[in-house]
């Protein structure tokens, strides 16, 4: 089974980490930083699942599709962020002559609507998408710690492919030390994942904390409850369902189990603000705010952090263009 990674950030460096442990032919797709450090000291994984180190010789990495020649993959693990996601499907697009003949695409992002950008070029039956409630933090170009872990990856498809197609891959990534398995109903767990970044994920970056602070005062479990009462709304207006029949089921779980889980982890928005990137935030509250619009419903909650990261966003954008004056 080969596999391409497309995206070298952490989540795509702790996969990548996984694959090569269970001994996959593996190549990575990256920025020339990261490939230029790949390259030179392998990849180093470290955290709660134990430390792995990867010679520079076990896997290939590239700056872009254009340089790999006469290689075909099985699979294509897309880890970039969803902001991203109609760049990367335009960019397989082209690159079809790396497709294998059972090519399987499978989606590791956060957010929802990433699976119609890439449905937009390719068959819906070679479109697969992962839950992933795992934190993944890189230290230097080519390594990751794996922070925290809340649940198994979960592997499966939007629109009913067989999942037993990708069963290779999630055996491949669980022997490889992170719990991963296949499911019929990852509709559910995207929007299990979804109720719990919408709430956590942006209120984590405006205050600077980690979860578990959010979750130790009344003032920001309020907006918490806010903020899933209206996906919980949005999400079963536009018919979609998650494991919870209701909104208070979800929240005795997210406050029992899920935050207690990833107490110490900050949010991935926060790190795209101190790095100067652009955050997910169209694909969490932007999407259910969308969604909402559909179905004329309000969701001031929702709206109020979005706009809130939005401005943050752009403020970060002035202060670079200021700095490049």
């Amino acid at each position: 089974m080969k596999a391409l990674i497309y995206g070298g950030g952490a989540v795509g460096l702790g996969l990548a980490s996984c694959l090569l442990k269970s001994k996959a032919p593996v190549d990575i797709i990256a920025r020339k930083d990261t490939v230029t450090a790949l390259r030179k000291n392998g990849l180093i994984r470290t955290g709660i699942f134990g430390d792995y180190h990867a010679d520079p010789s076990a896997f290939g990495s590239y700056a872009s599709l254009g340089r790999i020649e006469s290689k075909t993959y099985d699979y294509i693990l897309v880890c970039t962020k969803s902001f991203d996601s109609r760049k990367a499907a335009k960019d397989l697009y082209e690159h079809k002559s790396l497709f294998g003949r059972n090519i399987k695409i499978v989606l590791f992002q956060n957010g929802w609507g990433n699976a119609e950008e890439f449905t937009s070029f390719f068959d819906q039956q070679i479109v697969y998408t992962a839950r992933v409630i795992t934190g993944f933090q890189r230290q230097k170009p080519n390594e990751v710690v794996i922070t925290v872990h809340a649940d198994s990856i979960h592997i499966g498809s939007l629109f009913g492919a067989d999942v037993s197609n990708v069963s290779d891959l999630s055996d491949l990534i669980n022997s490889g030390d992170i719990p991963c398995r296949t499911t019929d109903r990852i509709d559910k767990d995207i929007w299990a994942k979804m109720l719990y970044n919408c709430a956590l994920n942006p209120l984590g970056a405006i205050l600077d904390v980690p979860y578990g602070k959010l979750a130790e005062r009344e003032f920001t479990r309020s907006i918490m409850n806010g903020i899933v009462e209206e996906v919980f709304t949005v999400m079963n207006l536009a018919g979609y369902q998650t494991h919870r029949q209701t909104a208070k089921d979800f929240l005795e779980v997210f406050y029992a189990k899920l935050v207690p889980d990833t107490a110490e982890h900050k949010s991935s928005t926060l790190q795209d603000i101190a790095a100067k990137k652009p955050t997910e935030i169209e694909a969490l509250n932007g999407a259910v705010i969308k969604l909402a619009e559909k179905f004329a419903v309000d969701v001031p909650y929702n709206l109020v952090v979005y706009n809130i990261i939005k401005f943050i966003e752009a403020k970060g954008s002035q202060a670079i263009d200021s700095s490049e004056h």
